[in-house]
C-alpha cells in the first residue's frame, strides 16, 4: 500500500484536561479497509482521542488529518465521509427508530427512505422501526446509534465501545457488520474497547492504550505471533512500560 490508502493520520496528538487526564502524544495511521482497535481500560485515553478525531473537541497539541484535511481547521470537509458513535448515541426518545434515522439522513445528500429502512435492518432493528426509542433497551439504543453512524455511507467509521449493552447475539452481529463493510466496501474502522477478546475477533490492527499513552501500534498478526492471546499482549506492553519483569 502507498500513502493514497491512508484515510486517517493522527500526528503527535494530545488532549489534556485540567485534571491532567486525557491522551498524550498519540500517533498512528489508518488505511482503507483496516479495522483498528484501541484497547485499554476506562481512563486510558481512548475516548479523548476519538473525540478529537471526529471534531467533538480541540486538541491540546498535534493534529488529525482525514483524507488529507486537517479536522481542526477544515472540519466540515474533513469529516463529510466520517460516521461516528461516541459514548451515548444522540437520539430522541420520543421519536421512533425510523424517524431518528430519517432526521440523521437529512444531514446528508440523497439518502432515500429505502436506505433508512436498509440501515435499520442491518443493525437488527427493522421490526422495531416504528417503536418509540423510549421503550428500547440499552442494547437497542446502541444498535440505533450504530445505524446513525452508518446512514451517510461513510468511508471512515469511529465507534467508541460499540459492544456496550449488547448481548452475545448483538455483539456477533456488529462484528459481522464491521467485517462485511471493511472487506466488501473498503470502509476503515477505528474501534475502542476494554475487552481484549472482542478487539482480537473484530480488528486486524491493534493499539494498546494505558494511562493516556499509546504503548504499541501493530497488526493483530504480529501482536499474536509471540503472545497466546491479546490479553497477554496487552499485559506485556503494560509491564514493559512499568519496567516490571514479565513472567
Amino acid at each position: 500500500m502507498d500513502n493514497t490508502d491512508v484515510v486517517l493520520r493522527v500526528d503527535n496528538l494530545s488532549k489534556l484536561y485540567k485534571n491532567g487526564r486525557g491522551a498524550r502524544n498519540i500517533s498512528f495511521e489508518l488505511r482503507r479497509g483496516d479495522v483498528l482497535g484501541l484497547l485499554g481500560p476506562n481512563g486510558s485515553g481512548k475516548t479523548s482521542t476519538m473525540k478529537v478525531i471526529v471534531g467533538l473537541c480541540h486538541p491540546t497539541d498535534g493534529k488529525v488529518e482525514i483524507f488529507g484535511r486537517d479536522v481542526d481547521r477544515d472540519y466540515e470537509r474533513a469529516t463529510e465521509k466520517v460516521g461516528s458513535l461516541i459514548e451515548a448515541p444522540a437520539i430522541y426518545d420520543y421519536l421512533s427508530a425510523q424517524k431518528n434515522v430519517k432526521l440523521a439522513a437529512n444531514c446528508h445528500k440523497g439518502i432515500s427512505s429505502e436506505r433508512t429502512d436498509q440501515i435499520l435492518d442491518m443493525v437488527g432493528l427493522g421490526r422495531y422501526k416504528r417503536d418509540k426509542v423510549s421503550r428500547f433497551s440499552l442494547g437497542m439504543k446502541q444498535r440505533l446509534g450504530l445505524a446513525l453512524a452508518l446512514i451517510g455511507e461513510p468511508e471512515v467509521v469511529v465507534l467508541d465501545e460499540p459492544a456496550n449493552g449488547l448481548d452475545i447475539e448483538g455483539i456477533m452481529e456488529v462484528r459481522d457488520l464491521v467485517h462485511g463493510l471493511s472487506e466488501k466496501r473498503n470502509v476503515a474502522f477505528l474501534i475502542s474497547s476494554h475487552l481484549a477478546s472482542e478487539i482480537e475477533r473484530t480488528c486486524n490492527m491493534v493499539a494498546v492504550m494505558h494511562e493516556g499513552e499509546m504503548l504499541s501500534f501493530d497488526t493483530m498478526e504480529n501482536a499474536l505471533r509471540h503472545s497466546p492471546t491479546l490479553e497477554d499482549y496487552y499485559l506485556e506492553r503494560v509491564r514493559e512500560k512499568r519496567g516490571t519483569k514479565i513472567i
